[in-house]
């Protein structure tokens, strides 16, 4: 399936990383099942919550190890798939399945106090850090290098699902008193997250050539397959002769697709973050005019 064949199950599915993210579920589990009595304020976790946890594990998974992970050195398209479904999707779906009091735990105390912490998560400042990590990342020049560099690339994608948690959190938060903005601001919050973004994917939109050297020149393209597949990358050459052996389509119309793909899914994702936000405020706002309407009038 689309070229797929053609790797080992090593390749395709990184046993190694496999198990660590199924470890992660299982501690997860026993954290918010038998073990949550050891947590102060600790309350049962829904199934939900606790399904959209192990969702979002197995999401960020397939997209930075699995399946998915390799189409995405392949195709544009898939590579672009994987940065909307791990960074923009992922986040939120943490967030929520983890409940508020593990957060507290982990979170809680002096912690929450100290001013580097309370720096680096303001709003605005996670919401540029995202957008700037993302722009850049994309810009064509660094976008090769940093496919091509192993560590590099490593500790960029690292960078960049800290930045897009903490952008999401404040979107989600769960903890009350540790929320920075109002459900208004929040509003606008997410409206600004898909402005900032738009220029990146016009670019990539609009673009009348192909622009990444990874899914057009066999060359860098094999050099960043050395770093996910196992063998040697001067054999992917001499077998495949480059990446159009895998895409069903040119290198301009995959990267066209990649990013309306791309905005696609953005826009997707934060029209369903607006309405969350909006009901949440517009239940908050009831509530509180039934208490009003409650309470006895003094005499």
């Amino acid at each position: 399936m689309m070229g797929l064949e053609y790797f080992s199950f090593g390749d395709l599915w990184s046993p190694a990383f496999m198990i660590f993210m199924m470890v992660i579920v299982v501690l997860y589990t026993f954290v918010v099942g038998p073990w949550r009595h050891h947590f102060a304020g600790s309350a049962p976790v829904s199934a939900s919550r606790q399904l959209t946890f192990a969702l979002a594990i197995a999401l960020l998974y397939l997209t930075q190890g699995g399946p998915l992970s390799l189409l995405g050195h392949l195709m544009f398209t898939f590579h672009m798939t994987n940065m909307a479904l791990a960074y923009m999707l992922v986040p939120p779906m943490l967030i929520y399945g983890i409940p508020d009091w593990l957060w507290r735990a982990a979170f809680g105390g002096d912690f929450w106090k100290k001013k580097i912490f309370r720096v680096l998560m303001n709003p605005i400042i996670g919401l540029l850090a995202f957008v700037m990590l993302f722009s850049l990342y994309h810009m064509p020049s660094n976008h090769d290098w940093i496919m091509t560099h192993f560590t590099i690339h490593r500790i960029y994608y690292a960078l960049l699902f800290l930045s897009a948690m903490a952008m999401w959190w404040h979107v989600y938060c769960p903890i009350p008193e540790w929320r920075r903005m109002s459900h208004m601001l929040t509003l606008g919050y997410i409206f600004m997250s898909g402005l900032l973004l738009t220029p990146a994917c016009v670019m990539i939109i609009f673009a009348g050539k192909p622009l990444f050297g990874v899914y057009n020149d066999p060359e860098v393209w094999a050099k960043a397959m050395g770093y996910c597949v196992s063998g040697d990358p001067a054999q992917l050459l001499s077998q495949f002769e480059g990446p159009k052996f895998f895409n069903m389509m040119s290198a301009t119309d995959d990267q066209q697709l990649g990013g309306i793909v791309m905005k696609l899914l953005q826009e997707g994702i934060n029209v369903a973050a607006l309405y969350t936000v909006f009901m949440q405020w517009y239940r908050r706002d009831r509530s509180r005019d039934k208490d009003s309407v409650l309470e006895p009038a003094a005499e």
